[in-house]
């Protein structure tokens, strides 16, 4: 963590003031003084963990903070009101900033790298796969899966819970969104999936990386990533391939009622069907954001469990009483309260989606700053959501934090783990689902127990990941 020093009296500090360029007149946000790579061997200010410079920041100079990265403006904002005008009120003011939009290289132009207007026909396409109706109706896949996983192991038997979820996350989304069991090709995507998670930073901090790669310059992370890349392009493309081969083979077989039947169907607005390219974009992205997400919050809901027994405890009381010994249904759901609120809470301190950065595209304003075009701007879940502003002794694991009264005194962008506005996670009633169902079906079988002397630490890759395994020893209730 950051050492401790007189920051608003350090030559590092530079207060708030006003900057004038030959593009106009602006106000700047106190931050740092110099540009931030002179400060590199800072332990606050390393690359490869951002959230100690967000923590620093929010800590040291406040909700609304400024910093030069490699010559460009940087804003971060810990302030619920301020994140509303960027995600909001000015969202079309703002693009998928430099990080973010760099993922294209693996995951193209799909819904979560696009901006307008292709993000907006992303969007309309799969709608409809993520249509209450159609979520309630993957309830009882769901349940069956987390049932099949459970009866899987022994009493005694030691899980690493993060490898687990991963896995029967994979298997929820490859049956409900894809009509397809975990073969082979499915466990190809996991294997890529963490091969490229384990040189994300390195990929989206090296500069000219899309240029590198088209050129197949051997530099070795590149490399790396190119043949994970290809890798999961093949396996992507061939179960297109493969449902298109059984829609011709029988006409009936065009909609299954899943995510890839909605992108085969799907037209443009003349009237073309989306090209291969596109057809792989959709099914890459939607596979890894409905699979890695859900398990990463799975994961560290099970370590908070197996660490808070008493808690653990109280859930399981309520699943027993609700379902006593049966398979959880979607009219379950709510009545499942207490686990709703155990799966919210540790969405509060461990948010998959742990940051968001957005790009102005256009000279913006927003709690009493002014900066122009070009400015990128950062908001953390992770961050926010353990400000101890808004959740007293934040980094105790409360449930209680989530009754409906609770909820009600609490703004918008106070608690934001699927982000907002426009742009605010399609997908996420099927994780909210999928996780309270997971939850309640494992703690009718398993009471975890905490394995002692082993690390806790998180990674921030594209989503918050253990950067060790979760064990646990399963106890047979």
């Amino acid at each position: 963590m950051a050492r401790e020093i007189d920051f608003e009296n350090s030559y590092i500090f530079r207060p708030a003031h006003t900057l004038k360029t030959k593009t106009g007149e602006w106000r700047i946000p106190p931050g740092l003084r110099k540009t931030l790579p002179f400060y590199m061997n800072k332990p606050w200010a390393r690359l490869g963990k951002p959230i100690l410079l967000f923590e620093y920041m929010a800590r040291n100079v406040g909700p609304i903070s400024h910093y030069m990265l490699f010559g460009q403006h940087v804003i971060f904002l810990n302030d619920p009101d301020a994140i509303r005008e960027v995600l909001v009120n000015q969202a079309h003011k703002f693009v998928r900033e430099r990080t973010l939009r760099r993922m294209k290289i693996l995951l193209g132009d799909g819904l979560l790298t696009s901006d307008d207007p292709n993000h907006m026909r992303s969007r309309r396409i799969a709608a409809p796969a993520f249509h209450r109706a159609r979520i309630n109706a993957y309830a009882g896949e769901m349940a069956a899966s987390a049932r099949h996983w459970s009866e899987r192991f022994n009493d005694g038997d030691e899980v690493d819970m993060n490898a687990s979820m991963m896995e029967l996350s994979l298997e929820i989304v490859a049956r409900t969104l894809f009509d397809t069991t975990v073969d082979d090709d499915i466990r190809e995507i996991n294997a890529q999936t963490n091969a490229i998670m384990g040189i994300y930073n390195f990929l989206t901090a090296i500069p000219y990386a899309e240029a590198l790669l088209r050129w197949r310059v051997p530099v070795p992370g590149l490399v790396k990533f190119r043949r994970a890349r290809a890798k999961l392009d093949r396996v992507v493309n061939r179960i297109i391939s493969n449902r298109k081969e059984a829609i011709s083979l029988d006409p009936s077989n065009a909609d299954r009622h899943d995510l890839l039947s909605l992108l085969l169907m799907a037209r443009d607005e003349d009237g073309s069907a989306l090209s291969d390219e596109q057809m792989r974009d959709e099914v890459l992205t939607i596979f890894l954001a409905g699979y890695e997400t859900t398990a990463n919050a799975l994961s560290w809901s099970w370590m908070l469990l197996a660490t808070n027994p008493e808690q653990q405890e109280r859930m399981y009381a309520e699943v027993h009483a609700v379902l006593g010994g049966r398979l959880p249904t979607l009219e379950d759901y709510g009545q499942l309260k207490y686990t709703q609120m155990v799966f919210a809470e540790a969405m509060r301190l461990y948010p998959p989606a742990w940051a968001m950065g957005r790009k102005a595209a256009d000279p913006v304003e927003f709690g009493g700053y002014r900066m122009p075009a070009g400015t990128h701007v950062f908001m953390s879940q992770y961050i926010l959501q353990r400000d101890e502003r808004f959740y007293p002794d934040p980094l105790r694991f409360d449930p209680m934090r989530h009754t409906e009264e609770e909820k009600a005194k609490r703004g918008k962008f106070e608690y934001f783990p699927f982000g907002g506005g426009p742009r605010q996670c399609i997908g996420e009633g099927f994780a909210w689902l999928e996780g309270v169902l997971l939850l309640a079906t494992i703690a009718q079988k398993w009471r975890l127990q905490w394995v002692p002397g082993q690390p806790v630490d998180v990674e921030e890759k594209i989503t918050l990941r253990p950067k060790y395994p979760l064990r646990v020893t399963l106890h047979a209730r």
